[in-house]
């Protein structure tokens, strides 16, 4: 029996949900897939209890292949999720309500069942401005729920403490990836967030198939996932390391009576938060119901846990937070960057040359009443003003200072970056706090995103102006490479 978990009011999902992002891989030779014959083999699924299934606006045309389903079968019970990936730079609330009615016109659907959504970069606002807006249209009826994809802990803090209702955050975790099981999941479980885990079988690389075998090189690789999750590998300590994982996993395996990959997706179906697994289809090509379905006949014993524990402690973390590697490097894409995914990342606010300086100005109204600039250049050198957790009419963090807090860096980092710098051009920061008992919280906040950096810095508690701040931040970077 597949097991369904219900994410919130009336979103109920199987645990194991059929992720579709191969319909890209199968269409990059320019082919698109028949869009009737394609549909006609996910009823194997829905037919055998896997009646959820993702999809997002960039993998090719699977919302069309799911579209089509649905017309075909309309009394079928079935649970679409879809993303939403827009391209870095200007976005308006038009172009918001385009993207869900385009999504909705694919799906055949009078509602998105839950809508993920993906940010490029933090240090442009404009990603708030998108959820402000897709939160808008599901208070119209256009989208039940909102999800997130590939949010790290700090910025799923910020949405939620704004007031952002998400039900999901979408990330990579696997026996190679265990960056979710950390801070993430803290949250998650705090706030009610389940998280949906892709990579478990790491692009197939988690198999019998790969036992024993010699280190592939990335130009002999079959497929997108497995170009993507070999650099995963060698991320995480190397191929020899990988083996030895392999080896564990493959007597977890006999142990009971299943495949490595099915040990390796039950391990991360049980840890904590994790609402559901994402396993990958090549929509009538490859296709494993049966096999998918076994995850549910067993459960890994207390030994096999530890087994599979110790091997763990062998590989090396995958650096940074969820999603980190679509947003600054090693970036662990198919490609090894992003250029198969966005062509260039526009300066997140305006700027202005006068007199022999060049102004970043983010567009607040303040600007122009206390004649002040979101940051100023002269030269090689950069000064951030004071900056607080507002964004347009919106209070970011709600009351906590943590989410203020790594909100206000973002911001100083989109200034700095408009102006030709980098965060690790700051050489000095000075925060000021209204509450003395938030100064760890705070403290904590800038080692969190300044450890690498380490500039000077001063913090002061100060009356702000402004009782929903709770605290403001300035920053000066140097510029040193031309």
């Amino acid at each position: 029996m597949i097991e369904h978990i219900s994410l919130a009011d009336g979103l109920k999902i199987s645990r194991v949900l059929t992720g579709l992002w191969q319909i890209a891989d199968m269409e990059r030779d320019g082919n698109v897939l028949d869009p009737v014959a394609t549909a006609k083999c996910m009823k194997p699924y829905v037919e055998s209890g896997f009646t959820t299934f993702d999809m997002a606006d960039h993998y090719g045309s699977s919302e069309v292949i799911a579209g089509t389903f649905k017309e075909i079968n309309p009394s079928v019970p079935l649970q679409l999720l879809t993303k939403w990936v827009p391209t870095p730079g200007p976005v308006s609330k038009d172009d918001v309500r385009n993207a869900v009615l385009l999504a909705l016109k694919r799906m055949q659907s009078e509602r998105i069942d839950l809508m993920q959504f993906h940010a490029w970069s933090y240090a442009d606002p404009r990603w708030l401005d998108c959820l402000f807006w897709l939160q808008e249209l599901k208070s119209e009826g256009l989208i039940h729920h909102l999800g997130l994809t590939n949010f790290d802990t700090a910025h799923l803090r910020i949405v939620l403490k704004s007031g952002i209702k998400v039900v999901t955050n979408q990330v990579c975790y696997s026996l190679l990836d265990q960056r979710a099981s950390g801070q993430m999941t803290a949250l998650c479980q705090k706030e009610n967030v389940n998280l949906l885990a892709f990579g478990t079988v790491a692009g197939g690389f988690l198999t019998e198939r790969w036992m024993g075998q010699p280190e592939p090189k990335h130009d002999k690789l079959a497929t997108w996932s497995e170009m993507k999750y070999k650099r995963f590998i060698e991320a995480a300590g190397g191929w020899k390391k990988f083996q030895g994982l392999l080896t564990v996993l493959h007597e977890v395996a006999k142990e009971h009576a299943v495949p490595i990959s099915l040990v390796a997706s039950k391990f991360i179906l049980d840890q904590p938060a994790v609402g559901g697994v994402i396993l990958g289809s090549r929509l009538g090509r490859s296709e494993h119901i049966g096999e998918n379905a076994r995850l549910f006949s067993f459960s890994l014993s207390s030994k096999s846990n530890d087994a599979i524990r110790a091997a763990l402690n062998n590989f090396d973390a995958i650096p940074g937070d969820c999603g980190d590697e679509y947003r600054k490097p090693p970036f662990l894409t198919a490609s090894g960057d992003l250029s198969h995914h966005v062509r260039k990342f526009p300066a997140p606010y305006p700027t202005k040359e006068q007199h022999g300086k060049v102004k970043a100005l983010s567009g607040t109204v303040w600007e122009d009443v206390a004649g002040f600039s979101r940051a100023v250049r002269s030269e090689n050198r950069i000064l951030v003003s004071g900056t607080t957790a507002t964004h347009g009419s919106h209070a970011i963090g709600g009351n906590d200072p943590a989410a203020q807090a790594h909100f206000i860096i973002d911001k100083i980092e989109g200034a700095i970056q408009s102006l030709g710098g980098a965060l690790e051009d700051v050489v000095r920061t000075r925060i000021f706090i209204r509450n003395i008992n938030d100064w760890e919280v705070i403290a904590r906040v800038h080692g969190e995103r300044f450890k690498d950096i380490q500039p000077a810095n001063t913090m002061l508690r100060a009356d702000l102006i402004g009782e929903e701040y709770l605290v403001e931040m300035e920053a000066e970077a140097e510029i040193s490479r031309q």
